[in-house]
């Protein structure tokens, strides 16, 4: 049984005869008259009561269960489609985005008021997560797209949305302060502010000072760039930032050294699981982040 017999059966009753149901649908009169039989074989039951020629069609009492169902699978099957045609032309459907902490307010919010402004009727989640509760969500199926520092592989793909260098936050005062760039090494027995360990970054960092043969040393954690910047404007410790974020949070009482390291850079990604098929909501935000940086 197919939703296209269940139809022509319905414009049957409605029409009340098969002569002016056959003009609605386009279709011969023994034609249709031909798609009813399969049905009612297929069914093996009697659907409707056939008078003489000219005569109103009756409903059999199996006629009358098929007739209400049919209508509400067709009325199932309508609204199926529109609701698909909305996703399709973005007129609704939802949107859920993971956002890192660092760097989303600078690169990601004007593309998000360009979304916001062409789709207005999608419904958008701007959930804020670090990187490892980002990756958690994706494969949870939590969020469509996310933003954050990741290596491409066999289950993420994305966009590079920035390279970004990155610099040594210290307090005017400090001795490094007037050194026009520095290396890991010299940050080897300085007391350090980090991000907490759900931020990529603060692996990202480990690692490097790993690879330069030390571990950083009085390790005080904050969540928000701008507290750390302040607790090292008051002298307890330095911050190793990306400087877009440092520039961002500047404050008078620190100055940002760069820092000379090929290893350590902040690349910023938009990304997503490859298995995972996107929402054309997805789709678009992806086109409009391609857009912007072919403008940047």
């Amino acid at each position: 049984m197919d939703l296209k017999s269940l139809q022509y059966f319905t414009q049957v009753v409605d029409a009340g005869g098969f002569a002016k149901a056959s003009r609605i649908v386009f279709l011969t009169q023994p034609a249709l008259s031909k798609a009813i039989k399969m049905l009612e074989e297929e069914l093996d039951m009697v659907l409707l009561e056939r008078g003489k020629r000219g005569t109103q069609i009756k409903l059999t009492s199996a006629g009358e269960v098929v007739y209400r169902h049919a209508q509400q699978l067709l009325a199932g099957r309508k609204a199926l489609l529109v609701e698909l045609d909305s996703l399709r032309h973005l007129t609704g459907g939802s949107l859920k985005l993971g956002l890192a902490p660092l760097g989303s307010a600078e690169l990601f919010a004007p593309v998000i008021a360009k979304f916001r402004q062409l789709y207005p009727k999608v419904d958008m989640q701007l959930l804020v997560r670090g990187g490892v509760e980002q990756t958690m969500a994706l494969q949870r199926n939590e969020i469509e797209l996310a933003t954050g520092i990741i290596a491409f592989d066999g289950e993420f793909d994305g966009l590079r949305i920035r390279n970004d260098p990155m610099v040594v936050v210290v307090p005017k005062t400090h001795p490094l302060a007037g050194y026009k760039q520095l290396q890991l090494k010299d940050l080897q027995s300085l007391a350090q502010v980090m991000f907490e360990p759900e931020y990529a970054l603060y692996e990202l960092i480990l690692d490097a000072c790993d690879k330069a043969g030390f571990v950083p040393a009085e390790i005080t954690r904050v969540s928000h760039a701008d507290f750390g910047i302040a607790l090292v404007a008051a002298g307890t410790g330095i911050m190793v930032l990306p400087q877009i974020i440092a520039e961002r949070y500047r404050v008078d009482a620190v100055v940002n050294v760069p820092l000379a390291s090929e290893d350590l850079r902040w690349e910023l990604s938009l990304f997503w699981r490859k298995q995972q098929s996107l929402s054309f909501a997805a789709e678009a935000m992806i086109e409009l982040v391609k857009q912007q940086l072919e403008h940047s």
